[in-house]
C-alpha cells in the first residue's frame, strides 16, 4: 500500500503534468539538450520536488501584519541614515514602473531617497510618470539621459546621483517589502560598523500574485560567494565605500552585479546579513526554465567577475562553470609537496580497514602522505596479523591506545606522534571513490584563511549522501545535511554539490592544518563519543579560521561500524553529558541560529525545508488564505 507521502507526491505530479504548456515543454526541451537525458531527469525531479511546506502558505504567515508596520513607522531612529535606492530604467512597463516606485512610497522608515536614471529619452510616457511622481513627492528624483548606457552605464547614472549616506540597488521592474529599509537601519543599529548589507529574497509572478523560490541566505560566506552569486538582491553598501570600489564595470556586463558586490565586500569592515525576505523579484514563473545556454555570456561573465575577484585577493585558483550554469567552481592548486598524516582509529573489524586502505594506497593521487593507525582494545588475532603484515610497510605507523574509547583522546594521541604539516582524521570505514581526494582537499586547506576541509561522504549501499555538512541547531545539538538524498541531486540552490563555508564538517573525513589544530587545542576529551568534531569546529571558527564543505572531494562512508549504537544505561548517560557540554559552551550559537544557515529554515529536516511558523496549520480554509493573499498583494 502506497504512503500518504507517495499519494501525495504522485497527485502533485499529475497535477504538474497537467499545467504543462508549449511553452514549458519547449523550454524543457532545451535543458534536456544542455545536460543530457540523465541529469535532465535528475534536476527534473529536484526542481519538482513537492514542497514541505509551500511557500505560498508559509509567506501568508511571515509578511508582517500592518500594527507591525504601523509600529514601524511610529519608531524614531535618532540618527537614522539617508539611504538612497538607485534604480536604472530602460523601457519600464508603465505598471511595473508604478509598483517599483509606490513600494518605495509604502517603505516604514522614511529617510530615503529614490534615483532613477531612465535610460528610454525617447519613451516619453516614462518621463511623465516620472515626472509626476517626482512633483508629488520630493525624496524622488530622476534624470533622463541622452541614450541608454546598459544596465552598467545606467547603473552608475543612478549611483551618481545618490546623497544618501548608504545606497541600495533595485531594478526598475522589482518590488521592495515595506519593512525593507526598516529592518537596515535596524541591523545598522546593531552593527554600527557595517559597510555592506544584504536580504533574502524570492520571486514574485509577473502580476504580483504569487510568490516563490524563497532565496534563504547564509550570513557572509566567501566561498559560497565564490561559487555563486548569492548575495544578489537587496545590497546596500555605505556610499564612501563604493567610492573606493568604484561604481558598475561594463566590461562584466551580465554579471556586474557580482563583480561590483565582489569588489566592495572585499573593501568593508563589515558585511552584514539581514536575514528578512525583504526584496521580491518579479519574474516569470516559468522563467527559470529559459534556454541555458541562451545567457552564455552573462555566465561567462559571471566567471570572470571570480578570476578578477581572486586576482585582486591574490588567491590562486582555476574558476571554471559547473554543470548548472550560473554556479562556479574554483579549484585551487597543491602548492609544493607537503607531508600528510592520515590519523584512523580502529578497533577489530579488520576487513573494514583492510577495504579503507586497500583504497587509499590503490586510489589516491597524491604520495607524501604517512598513514597512523591507532589501535584501541581489539581482542580478535585476526586484525593483529593484519597489524603485523602492516608493520612491515613503509609510510604505516602502528600506536596502541590502552584506555577505554575515548574519540577525542585517541585523536589528540594521534597527532602529537603525527609528523605532516596537515593532518587528516578519518574513519576506519571510509573508501575512496576518485584519486584527486587528497589533493582536492589539500589545495583548500593550504589557504590561509581555512582552518579545516571536510567533504561529501556517500553511502555506498545506496548511493545517497551521508553528509553534506553541519549545521549548528540541527536535531537539536547538531546534524549533518542531505542525509539519504541521492548523491546524483545536487540539493537545494545546489548546495550538496558547490564549495561553502560552514560552522562545522565531519572528523570521520576532516583534514585541518595541524597549526590551527594545536592553536584550538585540539578535541575536547569531554566529548569522547559525539559533538567532538562539532566543538572542534566551532572553536576553529573562533580562531579566524574557515571550515570549508568540499564536495569535489567525494568518499563512500559505511558510518559506524566500530563503535556500535548507543544501546545501555551507561552509553545514554554519556551522551546526555555530550549534549550538555555542547549546550553550555555553545548557547550562543544555539540560541542565535547557525550563521552559515538561516532562521527560516527548518531544525527537524535535512533538505533547507522551511521551518513552520506560528498560524500555520490551523486548519483555515483554501478560501481564507486566498483571500489573506490577496489583501497582502494588494499592499505590496
Amino acid at each position: 500500500m502506497k504512503s500518504d507521502r507517495s499519494i501525495t507526491g504522485s497527485i502533485q505530479w499529475g497535477r504538474l503534468l497537467g499545467r504543462l504548456s508549449p511553452y514549458m515543454i519547449r523550454k524543457g526541451l532545451l535543458y534536456l539538450r544542455h545536460y543530457g537525458p540523465k541529469e535532465f531527469w535528475i534536476r527534473l525531479h529536484e526542481r519538482f520536488e513537492p514542497e514541505e511546506i509551500p511557500y505560498e502558505d508559509w509567506y501568508a504567515a511571515y509578511v508582517p501584519s500592518e500594527e507591525t508596520l504601523a509600529a514601524q513607522r511610529r519608531r524614531n531612529f535618532p540618527r537614522g541614515p539617508l539611504i538612497s535606492v538607485a534604480v536604472p530604467a530602460f523601457h519600464t512597463p508603465e505598471k511595473f514602473l508604478r509598483d517599483m516606485i509606490e513600494s518605495l512610497l509604502a517603505q516604514t522608515y522614511e529617510n530615503w531617497e529614490l534615483c532613477v536614471a531612465d535610460g528610454s529619452p525617447e519613451d516619453g510616457r516614462m518621463g511623465e510618470i516620472l515626472e509626476d511622481y517626482a512633483a508629488g513627492d520630493s525624496r524622488i528624483r530622476y534624470r533622463r539621459l541622452e541614450k541608454n548606457m546598459g544596465i552598467a552605464g545606467n547603473t552608475n547614472a543612478a549611483l551618481s546621483m545618490a546623497k544618501g549616506e548608504f545606497v541600495g540597488l533595485l531594478d526598475h521592474d522589482d518590488i521592495l517589502a515595506p519593512n525593507a529599509l526598516y529592518e537596515i537601519v535596524c541591523a545598522l543599529e546593531r552593527e554600527p560598523q557595517a559597510d555592506a548589507l544584504y536580504t533574502d529574497e524570492d520571486k514574485v509572478t509577473m502580476d504580483l500574485s504569487e510568490h516563490f523560490q524563497p532565496h534563504l541566505k547564509p550570513d557572509f560566506n566567501l566561498d559560497l560567494l565564490r561559487s555563486n552569486n548569492y548575495i544578489c538582491h537587496f545590497f546596500v553598501v555605505r556610499r564612501s565605500l563604493l567610492k573606493r570600489a568604484g561604481g558598475f564595470r561594463r566590461e562584466f556586463e551580465g554579471a556586474q552585479d557580482y563583480d561590483f558586490i565582489f569588489r566592495c565586500t572585499e573593501l568593508s569592515r563589515r558585511v552584514v546579513h539581514v536575514p528578512e525576505i525583504l526584496y521580491h523579484w518579479r519574474t516569470h514563473r516559468d522563467s527559470t526554465a529559459d534556454n541555458p545556454a541562451s545567457k552564455m555570456y552573462a555566465f561567462d561573465a559571471g566567471k570572470r567577475a571570480v578570476e578578477a575577484h581572486l586576482k585582486r585577493t591574490g588567491t590562486e585558483g582555476a574558476v571554471s562553470h559547473t554543470p548548472d550554469l550560473g554556479f562556479y567552481r574554483v579549484k585551487y592548486p597543491v602548492k609544493g609537496e607537503p607531508l600528510i598524516s592520515i590519523i584512523i582509529p580502529n578497533r577489530d573489524q579488520k576487513e573494514t580497514l583492510k577495504a579503507c586502505l586497500d583504497s587509499l594506497r590503490e586510489k589516491t593521487a597524491y604520495k607524501n602522505y604517512e598513514i597512523l593507525i591507532i589501535e584501541n582494545n581489539s581482542t580478535s588475532e585476526e586484525i593483529f596479523r593484519y597489524y603485523r603484515e602492516l608493520s612491515r610497510e613503509p609510510g604505516i605507523r602502528l600506536f596502541r591506545w590502552k584506555r577505554e574509547f575515548n574519540y577525542s583522546a585517541i585523536n589528540n594521541y594521534g597527532v602529537r606522534h603525527a609528523r605532516g604539516e596537515y593532518v587528516l582524521f578519518l574513519n576506519n570505514d571510509i573508501t575512496v571513490i576518485h584519486g584527486d581526494w587528497l589533493e582536492e582537499m589539500l589545495g583548500v586547506c593550504q589557504r590561509p584563511e581555512v582552518g579545516a576541509v571536510g567533504v561529501k561522504l556517500i553511502y555506498p549501499d545506496t548511493n545517497t549522501i551521508q553528509h553534506g555538512g553541519c549545521v549548528v541547531g540541527m536535531g537539536g545539538i547538531a546534524g549533518h545535511m542531505f542525509t539519504d538524498m541521492p548523491a546524483s541531486r545536487t540539493g537545494y540552490l545546489h548546495k550538496a554539490s558547490i564549495l561553502q563555508d560552514m560552522s562545522a564538517v565531519t572528523a570521520a573525513c576532516m583534514m585541518m592544518k595541524k597549526e590551527a589544530f594545536v592553536r584550538t587545542g585540539g578535541f575536547t576529551e569531554e566529548l569522547a563519543v559525539a559533538f567532538n568534531d562539532v566543538d572542534l569546529c566551532l572553536r576553529v571558527n573562533r580562531e579566524g579560521y574557515l571550515v570549508v564543505y568540499d564536495p569535489y572531494a567525494r568518499l563512500y562512508h559505511a558510518e559506524s561500524r566500530s563503535r556500535g549504537a548507543e544501546d545501555n544505561k551507561e552509553k545514554v548517560r554519556r551522551f546526555q553529558r555530550e549534549i550538555e557540554y555542547m549546550r553550555s559552551h555553545w548557547i550562543d550559537v544555539l540560541k542565535n541560529g547557525d550563521p552559515y544557515y538561516n532562521k527560516n529554515l527548518s531544525l527537524t529536516k535535512w533538505n533547507y525545508s522551511l521551518k513552520p511558523l506560528p498560524g500555520m496549520g490551523t486548519g483555515s480554509g483554501e478560501k481564507e488564505k486566498k483571500e489573506k493573499r490577496e489583501k497582502r498583494n494588494g499592499n505590496a
